[in-house]
Protein backbone atom coordinates (compact mmCIF):
# COMPACT_ATOMS: atom_id res chain seq x y z
CA UNK A 1 0.00 0.00 0.00
CA UNK A 2 2.54 2.52 1.00
CA UNK A 3 4.34 1.97 -2.59
CA UNK A 4 0.98 2.13 -4.36
CA UNK A 5 0.93 5.54 -2.75
CA UNK A 6 4.54 6.37 -3.44
CA UNK A 7 3.63 5.79 -6.98
CA UNK A 8 0.87 7.98 -6.90
CA UNK A 9 2.73 10.93 -5.59
CA UNK A 10 5.11 10.67 -8.11
CA UNK A 11 2.39 10.47 -10.99
CA UNK A 12 1.70 14.01 -9.71
CA UNK A 13 5.25 15.47 -9.42
CA UNK A 14 5.63 14.38 -13.00
CA UNK A 15 2.78 16.00 -14.23
CA UNK A 16 3.44 19.30 -11.46
CA UNK A 17 6.66 21.16 -11.13
CA UNK A 18 5.84 23.43 -8.75
CA UNK A 19 6.34 20.41 -5.46
CA UNK A 20 9.62 20.21 -4.33
CA UNK A 21 8.51 16.73 -1.91
CA UNK A 22 5.88 14.27 -1.87
CA UNK A 23 5.20 15.58 1.51
CA UNK A 24 3.66 18.53 -0.06
CA UNK A 25 1.75 16.72 -2.78
CA UNK A 26 -0.03 15.01 0.18
CA UNK A 27 -1.74 18.63 1.28
CA UNK A 28 -3.11 18.90 -2.27
CA UNK A 29 -6.72 19.06 -2.30
CA UNK A 30 -7.17 16.88 -5.13
CA UNK A 31 -5.60 13.87 -3.51
CA UNK A 32 -7.42 14.63 -0.10
CA UNK A 33 -10.21 14.47 -2.57
CA UNK A 34 -9.71 11.30 -4.17
CA UNK A 35 -8.78 9.64 -0.78
CA UNK A 36 -12.34 10.50 0.52
CA UNK A 37 -13.56 9.38 -2.45
CA UNK A 38 -12.17 6.13 -1.64
CA UNK A 39 -13.48 6.10 0.88
CA UNK A 40 -16.99 7.18 0.11
CA UNK A 41 -17.44 4.56 -3.42
CA UNK A 42 -16.41 1.72 -0.86
CA UNK A 43 -19.45 2.65 0.87
CA UNK A 44 -21.73 3.27 -2.25
CA UNK A 45 -20.99 -0.43 -2.82
CA UNK A 46 -21.58 -1.80 0.25
CA UNK A 47 -25.18 0.39 -0.49
CA UNK A 48 -24.43 2.32 2.91
CA UNK A 49 -25.59 5.43 0.61
CA UNK A 50 -26.10 7.65 3.23
CA UNK A 51 -22.65 6.95 4.85
CA UNK A 52 -21.33 7.03 1.28
CA UNK A 53 -23.37 10.43 0.76
CA UNK A 54 -21.55 11.75 3.98
CA UNK A 55 -18.55 11.54 2.97
CA UNK A 56 -19.49 13.04 -0.09
CA UNK A 57 -19.72 16.32 1.86
CA UNK A 58 -17.29 16.09 4.47
CA UNK A 59 -14.66 16.07 1.21
CA UNK A 60 -16.48 19.04 -0.87
CA UNK A 61 -16.56 21.03 2.68
CA UNK A 62 -12.93 20.54 2.80
CA UNK A 63 -11.84 20.70 -1.07
CA UNK A 64 -14.64 22.17 -2.75
CA UNK A 65 -14.29 18.91 -5.10
CA UNK A 66 -17.64 17.44 -5.71
CA UNK A 67 -16.94 13.51 -6.79
CA UNK A 68 -20.27 11.58 -6.97
CA UNK A 69 -19.56 7.98 -4.47
CA UNK A 70 -20.78 6.27 -7.32
CA UNK A 71 -18.16 7.41 -9.73
CA UNK A 72 -15.67 5.10 -11.21
CA UNK A 73 -12.07 6.40 -10.79
CA UNK A 74 -8.28 4.51 -11.98
CA UNK A 75 -5.21 4.82 -11.04
CA UNK A 76 -3.06 8.11 -10.59
CA UNK A 77 -5.97 10.62 -11.09
CA UNK A 78 -4.87 13.98 -10.86
CA UNK A 79 -7.38 16.94 -9.78
CA UNK A 80 -4.92 20.14 -10.29
CA UNK A 81 -6.40 23.00 -7.57
CA UNK A 82 -10.17 22.47 -7.33
CA UNK A 83 -13.49 23.19 -8.02
CA UNK A 84 -13.80 20.04 -9.78
CA UNK A 85 -17.48 18.37 -10.15
CA UNK A 86 -17.70 14.48 -11.16
CA UNK A 87 -21.45 12.78 -11.45
CA UNK A 88 -22.16 9.58 -10.07
CA UNK A 89 -22.19 7.16 -13.24
CA UNK A 90 -18.73 8.80 -14.49
CA UNK A 91 -15.85 6.38 -15.29
CA UNK A 92 -12.10 7.73 -15.59
CA UNK A 93 -9.86 5.65 -16.54
CA UNK A 94 -5.85 5.93 -15.89
CA UNK A 95 -3.58 8.84 -14.93
CA UNK A 96 -6.14 11.17 -16.19
CA UNK A 97 -5.54 14.85 -15.04
CA UNK A 98 -8.43 17.32 -14.69
CA UNK A 99 -8.02 21.43 -14.27
CA UNK A 100 -9.77 23.88 -12.18
CA UNK A 101 -13.11 24.33 -13.01
CA UNK A 102 -13.84 21.47 -15.20
CA UNK A 103 -16.82 19.06 -15.07
CA UNK A 104 -17.94 15.11 -16.02
CA UNK A 105 -21.84 16.02 -16.27
CA UNK A 106 -24.82 14.27 -16.72
CA UNK A 107 -27.66 14.23 -18.93
CA UNK A 108 -31.32 14.57 -17.48
CA UNK A 109 -33.17 11.67 -19.58
CA UNK A 110 -36.46 12.61 -20.81
CA UNK A 111 -38.18 9.23 -20.01
CA UNK A 112 -37.33 9.35 -16.38
CA UNK A 113 -34.98 6.34 -16.23
CA UNK A 114 -31.54 7.22 -14.76
CA UNK A 115 -28.83 4.55 -16.29
CA UNK A 116 -26.07 5.65 -17.65
CA UNK A 117 -25.32 9.52 -17.54
CA UNK A 118 -22.01 10.75 -17.19
CA UNK A 119 -19.06 9.99 -19.24
CA UNK A 120 -16.31 7.68 -20.10
CA UNK A 121 -12.97 9.01 -19.94
CA UNK A 122 -10.24 7.03 -21.83
CA UNK A 123 -6.26 6.70 -20.12
CA UNK A 124 -4.08 9.24 -20.00
CA UNK A 125 -6.78 12.00 -21.08
CA UNK A 126 -6.13 15.84 -20.10
CA UNK A 127 -9.34 18.00 -19.10
CA UNK A 128 -8.05 21.49 -19.08
CA UNK A 129 -9.41 24.28 -17.27
CA UNK A 130 -13.44 25.13 -17.34
CA UNK A 131 -14.23 22.30 -19.58
CA UNK A 132 -17.47 20.51 -19.48
CA UNK A 133 -17.78 16.90 -20.89
CA UNK A 134 -21.48 16.25 -21.20
CA UNK A 135 -23.67 12.86 -21.43
CA UNK A 136 -22.89 9.63 -21.21
CA UNK A 137 -19.88 9.94 -24.54
CA UNK A 138 -16.51 8.40 -24.70
CA UNK A 139 -13.73 10.06 -24.60
CA UNK A 140 -10.45 8.14 -26.22
CA UNK A 141 -7.31 7.18 -25.05
CA UNK A 142 -4.95 10.27 -24.92
CA UNK A 143 -6.97 13.09 -25.98
CA UNK A 144 -7.12 16.44 -24.52
CA UNK A 145 -9.94 18.64 -23.66
CA UNK A 146 -9.11 22.61 -24.30
CA UNK A 147 -9.91 25.04 -22.09
CA UNK A 148 -13.61 25.86 -21.66
CA UNK A 149 -14.59 23.44 -24.47
CA UNK A 150 -17.89 22.13 -24.13
CA UNK A 151 -18.04 18.57 -25.22
CA UNK A 152 -21.15 16.87 -25.96
CA UNK A 153 -19.89 13.98 -28.72
CA UNK A 154 -18.22 11.05 -28.41
CA UNK A 155 -14.05 12.12 -28.67
CA UNK A 156 -11.52 9.74 -30.81
CA UNK A 157 -8.40 8.77 -29.55
CA UNK A 158 -5.36 11.21 -29.04
CA UNK A 159 -7.86 13.97 -30.47
CA UNK A 160 -7.61 17.87 -29.24
CA UNK A 161 -10.85 19.35 -28.64
CA UNK A 162 -11.84 22.81 -28.61
CA UNK A 163 -14.24 25.81 -28.81
CA UNK A 164 -18.13 25.53 -27.69
CA UNK A 165 -19.86 22.97 -29.01
CA UNK A 166 -16.10 21.15 -28.86
CA UNK A 167 -14.79 19.98 -32.43
CA UNK A 168 -11.37 18.19 -33.42
CA UNK A 169 -8.28 20.52 -34.50
CA UNK A 170 -6.17 19.17 -36.65
CA UNK A 171 -3.75 18.92 -33.63
CA UNK A 172 -3.06 15.13 -32.64
CA UNK A 173 -0.90 13.71 -29.89
CA UNK A 174 1.55 12.61 -32.22
CA UNK A 175 4.61 10.83 -30.61
CA UNK A 176 6.84 13.46 -30.07
CA UNK A 177 4.21 15.27 -27.86
CA UNK A 178 3.45 12.32 -26.09
CA UNK A 179 5.03 13.55 -22.68
CA UNK A 180 2.79 15.43 -20.25
CA UNK A 181 1.72 18.50 -21.65
CA UNK A 182 0.07 21.46 -18.71
CA UNK A 183 -3.12 22.41 -19.77
CA UNK A 184 -3.48 19.94 -22.82
CA UNK A 185 -1.68 22.20 -24.84
CA UNK A 186 0.46 20.63 -27.55
CA UNK A 187 2.61 23.44 -28.62
CA UNK A 188 3.82 26.24 -26.35
CA UNK A 189 5.90 26.10 -23.05
CA UNK A 190 4.89 29.39 -22.33
CA UNK A 191 1.07 28.65 -22.92
CA UNK A 192 -1.45 30.98 -21.48
CA UNK A 193 -5.32 30.11 -21.43
CA UNK A 194 -6.29 33.20 -22.37
CA UNK A 195 -4.17 32.76 -25.89
CA UNK A 196 -5.14 29.40 -26.33
CA UNK A 197 -7.12 29.89 -29.65
CA UNK A 198 -3.98 31.46 -30.81
CA UNK A 199 -1.85 28.56 -29.62
CA UNK A 200 -3.98 26.10 -31.54
CA UNK A 201 -4.14 27.92 -34.40
CA UNK A 202 -0.33 28.20 -34.43
CA UNK A 203 -0.11 24.25 -34.18
CA UNK A 204 -2.49 23.87 -37.19
CA UNK A 205 -0.84 25.96 -39.00
CA UNK A 206 2.77 23.80 -38.20
CA UNK A 207 1.20 20.74 -38.92
CA UNK A 208 -0.19 21.85 -42.37
CA UNK A 209 3.38 23.63 -43.25
CA UNK A 210 4.59 20.12 -42.29
CA UNK A 211 2.29 18.01 -44.26
CA UNK A 212 2.69 20.35 -47.53
CA UNK A 213 6.64 19.73 -46.69
CA UNK A 214 6.22 15.79 -47.07
CA UNK A 215 4.03 16.05 -49.91
CA UNK A 216 6.51 18.24 -51.64
CA UNK A 217 9.29 15.63 -50.73
CA UNK A 218 7.13 12.74 -52.35
CA UNK A 219 6.21 14.40 -54.77
CA UNK A 220 10.02 15.43 -55.74
CA UNK A 221 10.76 11.85 -54.96
CA UNK A 222 8.46 10.25 -57.42
CA UNK A 223 9.34 12.95 -60.46
CA UNK A 224 13.08 11.66 -59.50
CA UNK A 225 12.30 7.99 -60.03
CA UNK A 226 10.28 8.39 -63.43
CA UNK A 227 13.37 10.45 -64.76
CA UNK A 228 15.36 7.42 -64.10
CA UNK A 229 12.73 5.18 -65.49
CA UNK A 230 13.11 7.37 -68.48
CA UNK A 231 16.79 7.40 -68.56
CA UNK A 232 16.70 3.67 -68.02
CA UNK A 233 14.40 3.37 -70.95
CA UNK A 234 16.40 5.49 -73.17
CA UNK A 235 19.85 3.66 -72.12
CA UNK A 236 18.07 0.63 -73.76
CA UNK A 237 16.61 1.81 -76.60
CA UNK A 238 20.36 2.88 -77.62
Amino acid sequence: MLLELTRYLDSIVARDPSPRSRWEVLLYPGVLALGLHRVAHWLFEAELFFMARLVNHISRFLTAIDIHPGAKIGRNFFIDHGFVVIGETAEIGDNVTMYQGSTLGGTNPTNGVGGKRHPTIGDDVIVSLGAAILGPLVVGKGARIGANAVVTKDVPEGATMVGIPAKSTLVEVRPETQAFVPYGTPCSERFDPATQKVELLQCEMLALQKRLAELLEERDAQAAKQSSARKRAGAKRD
